[in-house]
């Protein structure tokens, strides 16, 4: 699969097609890397959380492995490998019971920042932390969703050693697609491959729900120095993905999958 655009001047613009929070969900993924192919890009960026879930992990891997883009570790890809020392949650304990010896060492060569090129950063989470949000606020409150756009003051502190240097952040970990400018920063969060609803008690508890189950990247242009991004939804057979998640026991990841809806009505 070739994913880079032909006949683009080196260094007239850059094009990043920037992927995270996979989760195992291989016809999402299929569907993305067959949108950002007839799109075209200069480089395939991934912001982690590759493999954890009830899902497709092992046929996830080799796609990826093939692949080899530049990534992150997310919490769950950390939270995977430390299933070897016990007993971890039960999407990453799934994923890892599939996992060969040679895709685990994979695994673990991933950075928790990563400047894959010049003024351009990669985290999962935030800069100190793959569990923390960067671009989201936690306030649980029963009838609320219990999440929030962080304010700018909040996302520069959380930036802080990182976004002083780089003039495009990539993050993941929310599930959340947004584009956050802050001061000469452009932050972007390019939503989840494959999984677009979730519930945690990280922070106290809330959900996330992107109210529909389509796959999700992001596509980052520079262009005379400026970056702008485009956030893109792809249709995929989400109901296979649902019954995947159902057949290994995991009916609250099939709801999520098939409707991108967490919170209870």
């Amino acid at each position: 699969m070739n994913l880079m655009r032909a006949g683009t001047p080196a260094g007239t613009s850059l094009r990043l097609a920037v992927v995270s929070d996979i989760h195992g969900n291989l016809p999402a993924l299929q569907a993305v890397l067959d949108d950002v192919a007839r799109r075209g890009c200069d480089l395939l960026l991934d912001c982690g959380d590759r493999l954890s879930g009830p899902l497709w992990p092992a046929e996830t891997a080799r796609l990826l492995r093939s692949l080899d883009p530049p990534a992150v570790c997310g919490n769950h890809d950390r939270q995977l490998l430390a299933c070897a020392q016990g007993p971890g949650d039960a999407a990453d304990m799934l994923a890892y019971a599939e996992l060969d010896t040679a895709t685990l060492d994979w695994l673990r060569t991933l950075p928790p920042v990563l400047w894959p090129v010049p003024g351009v950063a990669m985290v999962h989470g935030r800069p100190d932390s793959d569990l923390e949000y960067l671009l989201e606020t936690v306030t649980p409150d029963a009838g609320r969703a219990g999440v929030r756009m962080a304010h700018d003051a909040r996302i520069r502190e959380r930036l802080r050693g990182v976004g002083e240097a780089a003039q495009l952040v990539l993050c993941g970990h929310s599930h959340q697609p947004r584009v956050v400018r802050v001061d000469s920063t452009l932050v972007v969060n390019p939503g989840s491959v494959g999984l677009p609803a979730f519930d945690d008690t990280h922070g106290g508890a809330h959900c996330i729900e992107c109210g529909s189950p389509h796959a999700r990247y992001a596509l980052c242009e520079r262009r005379g120095g400026r970056w702008s991004a485009a956030l893109v939804a792809v249709d995929y057979d989400w109901e296979a993905a649902a019954a995947r998640a159902l057949q290994r026991g995991m009916p609250d990841w099939a709801g999520w999958l098939r409707t991108g809806r967490a919170c209870p009505p």
